[in-house]
């Protein structure tokens, strides 16, 4: 038998505690995968049925047959039995049988088999808008290596996120780092618990034996109104590929020049600019030149970069004041030194922490004293991002470097000016 599950009372306080953003359901085709038959059931039924609702075709992967749960229980036999209570289950939730593969890896064992799961999930992740996977961080060792696998696997373009499984009944939420920051939340109606319930009834294998691997205590954590899932960014910073097949689509990705957002954030930025004229202004990640060309009127010189689409924004009718080079921060070139003003759109967010701390660095060896730094990024998920925006405008708003001198804060997107010591 397993030791006592931590008290459910004391996770729902943890998550009482914090104002936690909703779990995104519009992610398009959604891939899930589970290192085990129930471990989707458990700890996303209520999501999957969100997600059947919002019309997105979603599949399901599922590495081993959970054939070593009970020892003394011959591992086909088990496996066949769990293969039919998932399917029952999945059932429940809305999908549908032609929707799940089995990989049948060894269970109990997927962490020396994880190269394996990774080529196994390549192709079938190939074209996916989002992936579930369990939190590489949990407890358990298939849970651990099935989400590392999965977040191996995805492509750039792939939005990642991690649900916890054993993380909840095995530890207090005080004594392990939770990654609060990148947590989301999903929240279950009374309909929604009900099928979710239902469908972990199906798993009789799991809750019936004389010494359940799902016994009451454990099926506490998941049976209330809320799921919990953490977004996985990727560890390096996006590919510049990414950015190039973005433009070889389209030479306007974003709508820099269409989209209202876009049209209504450089209005406010500008509005923002303390000062009414700027000596040498730097813009890293210029992209069409669209920031480019209204920050030229307001600068007797301007820096822009940019490492896919400088030739774009050369285009912009800016006037010989303005130098549009082939460029990525950290590089120096993005921000030549003496410069008095520094604008990052939507640019920082983009990098590896250690490229982040190094781009940073340049900007305030870079800006003159009083010289200002803005920042703005939108508040969404973009899925090759390693940090989001409020972690971005955190780090630097504490920079003792920087100034706080305006901050903005709507629904779409975050703005700071600081000023350079």
């Amino acid at each position: 038998m397993t030791a006592p599950a931590v008290d459910v009372a004391e996770w729902s306080a943890a998550l009482d505690a914090r104002d936690l953003a909703p779990m995104p359901t519009d992610l398009g085709r959604v891939v899930v995968v589970a290192a085990h038959p129930d471990d989707e059931t458990l700890a996303a039924a209520g999501l999957l049925q969100a997600l059947d609702r919002a019309g997105g075709p979603v599949h399901l992967v599922v590495a081993t047959d959970g054939e070593a749960a009970y020892p003394g229980t011959p591992p086909a036999e088990l496996a066949a039995t769990r293969r039919a209570e998932l399917h029952a289950a999945w059932a429940d939730l809305g999908g549908r049988a032609e929707s799940v593969t089995w990989l049948g890896l060894p269970d109990s064992d997927l962490a020396a088999h994880e190269d394996a799961l990774v080529a196994a999930l390549r192709p079938l992740l190939a074209e996916a808008d989002a992936c579930l996977a369990p939190w590489p961080e949990d407890p358990h060792p298939d849970h651990a290596a099935a989400g590392r696998a999965a977040r191996r696997a995805a492509a750039a373009r792939t939005h990642c996120f991690g649900y916890p499984i054993w993380l909840m009944p095995w530890n207090r939420p005080d004594a392990v780092p939770v990654p609060w920051a990148s947590a989301l939340v999903h929240r279950l109606d009374d309909r929604a618990r009900a099928a979710k319930a239902a469908a972990i009834g199906r798993f009789v294998s799991q809750t019936a034996p004389d010494e359940p691997i799902l016994p009451p205590d454990v099926l506490a954590h998941f049976a209330g109104d809320r799921e919990l899932f953490f977004r996985l960014p990727p560890a390096d910073g996006a590919p510049l590929s990414r950015f190039a097949e973005l433009y070889a689509a389209d030479p306007d990705p974003w709508g820099t020049r269409s989209r209202w957002y876009e049209e209504r954030k450089r209005a406010i930025l500008l509005a923002c600019l303390p000062r009414q004229r700027y000596t040498h202004a730097a813009e890293p990640g210029c992209g069409t030149g669209a920031l480019t060309a209204a920050l030229a009127a307001r600068c007797d010189a301007v820096t822009a970069s940019d490492p896919v689409s400088a030739e774009l924004a050369r285009g912009e009718p800016t006037g010989e004041h303005v130098r549009v080079l082939d460029a990525a921060l950290p590089d120096p070139a993005a921000v030549p030194r003496g410069v008095d003003l520094v604008v990052a759109s939507e640019v920082l967010y983009y990098l590896s922490p250690t490229d982040l701390a190094a781009a940073t660095d340049r900007i305030a060896e870079s800006l003159v004293p009083g010289g200002d730094l803005v920042v703005v990024h939108w508040r969404g998920l973009p899925a090759e991002a390693p940090q989001g925006a409020a972690e971005v405008h955190r780090l630097l708003r504490a920079d003792p470097r920087f100034a706080p001198l305006v901050e903005h804060r709507d629904e779409e997107f975050l703005l700071d000016v600081l000023r350079r010591r």
